[in-house]
């Protein structure tokens, strides 16, 4: 499958059949999570956890006992860092057959920052459960899918924008990135709010973050980790279309409308 299937046909799965994962999977998990990079450079550590060993509990999960955790240092940038290196390692888990789901809140946090050996100076963000996925969801699941309307995504023409926020992107005027934003457009987000806005101009995508009251807890913007899963969607999808990125932070200044501001950009060659 290409990437961007992958990223089409991925959803949070809470519900698992109960088989272990094979020691293949779990290796290959590992490794790969190893070398999951990011494009500030920031080091991540990440663990798999027995939920038996450790104590670990989340009540929205069923049929798996293993988790994978990521642990970073407290610093700038650390939340889109973060997003974008997790969200690899979630498109591997796909590409394997293997389902998971975002949790930041609905998990025993301190229990999972005991057995990942937390210290101070560290912040761990999220986790996911790792397995495979059941055949048919529990009812809480499909609550929960349908409380948020996790299937549905806001329109291109309002998280995509040619020039200014002013005037709204259409598809047809997208050209060759059309496929790497539509990548963004159907990328998972805290409560499926879909954060991320992005502004074409001048040969480079500027990405903001629209900010939503309650997701910045102890000075950490969960929605920046949205961000983070939006750039990792828009690299991974415009390179398997022979479009070559070049990262960098630098505001371009454009007007911004309320609760807007700038996180990254990518330069873009055709």
């Amino acid at each position: 499958m290409s990437i961007f299937s992958v990223m089409k046909s991925r959803r949070s799965v809470r519900s698992f059949d109960g088989t272990p994962l094979t020691g293949e999977d779990r290796k290959r998990i590992c490794d790969y999570a190893a070398q999951a990079d990011n494009p500030y450079g920031q080091a991540i550590e990440w663990k798999l956890l027995d939920a038996e060993e450790h104590g670990l509990s989340s009540p929205v999960i069923t049929g798996t006992d293993l988790y994978i955790a990521g642990k970073m240092r407290r610093q700038p940038h650390a939340e889109e860092a973060f997003g974008y290196a997790f969200e690899k390692i979630v498109l591997y888990a796909e590409s394997l057959g293997i389902g998971t789901t975002w949790i930041a809140g609905t998990m025993n946090r301190p229990a999972f920052e005991k057995a990942i050996s937390l210290t101070e100076e560290e912040v761990l963000p999220c986790v996911s459960p790792l397995g495979y996925p059941a055949r048919k969801m529990t009812l809480r699941e499909s609550m929960m899918r349908k409380g948020v309307r996790a299937d549905s995504r806001l329109a291109f023409d309002t998280l995509f924008f040619d020039g200014s926020f002013d005037t709204p992107l259409s598809p047809d005027k997208a050209g060759v990135l059309k496929e790497a934003l539509e990548a963004v457009r159907v990328a998972p987000s805290a409560v499926n709010k879909q954060p991320w806005r992005v502004v074409l101009c001048g040969g480079k995508a500027h990405f903001y973050e629209k900010r939503n009251p309650g997701y910045v807890q102890n000075g950490w913007d969960l929605q920046k980790i949205d961000v983070g899963i939006a750039l990792c969607h828009f690299e991974l999808a415009a390179r398997e279309r022979g479009v070559e990125t070049v990262f960098e932070i630098q505001d371009p200044g454009i007007p911004v409308p309320e609760d807007v501001s700038y996180i990254a950009s990518y330069a873009v060659t055709i």
